[in-house]
């Protein structure tokens, strides 16, 4: 994507990397394994990557490193991801456009319609991390060929 960016769009490319896990991130990661409310392949998705930066795709999507998520958990708490209260998620990234992810105690992926944690509601995009991730792969691919990454 980067190789032919500044050609396409007339300006050079931002930071578009998926970070292996340091030592830190998988100490947070371990951290925020302790609670019942992160789902297991989040868990084990921090074991090896740090986080996703894609700065130029579309508007930008981001997946937090597991420290953000556990520093946002620990000042924040967690959101409300369903009618029952006591369920509730970790925000786990963004995209440039303002709209985060959340991800459920079950794994389901959602996005905030609004940049308001507190007023927004939310919508399924994926079931677990694995698909939305999937999702995310697809909207890198659409950007490279097409220059749209579609609306996730």
């Amino acid at each position: 994507m980067t190789d032919e960016f500044e050609r396409r769009y007339g300006f050079p490319a931002g930071v578009n990397e998926v970070r292996p896990a340091d030592h830190t991130d998988q100490v947070a990661a371990r951290t925020l394994a302790q609670h019942r409310i992160v789902p297991a392949d989040l868990v084990h998705f921090y074991a090896s990557i740090g986080d996703v930066t894609w700065a130029d795709v579309g508007n930008g999507y981001f997946v937090d490193s597991a420290a953000d998520v556990l520093l946002r958990f620990q000042q924040y708490e967690a959101v409300d991801v369903g009618m029952d209260h006591r369920d509730r998620g970790l925000v786990i990234g963004s995209n440039g456009g303002g709209l985060s992810y959340v991800a459920g105690p079950r794994g389901v992926i959602y996005r905030t319609r609004t940049a308001s944690l507190d007023e927004s509601e939310l919508d399924r995009v994926a079931d677990d991390l694995r698909q939305f991730l999937e999702l995310l792969e697809q909207s890198l691919t659409r950007f490279v060929s097409h220059g749209e990454p579609g609306c996730l």
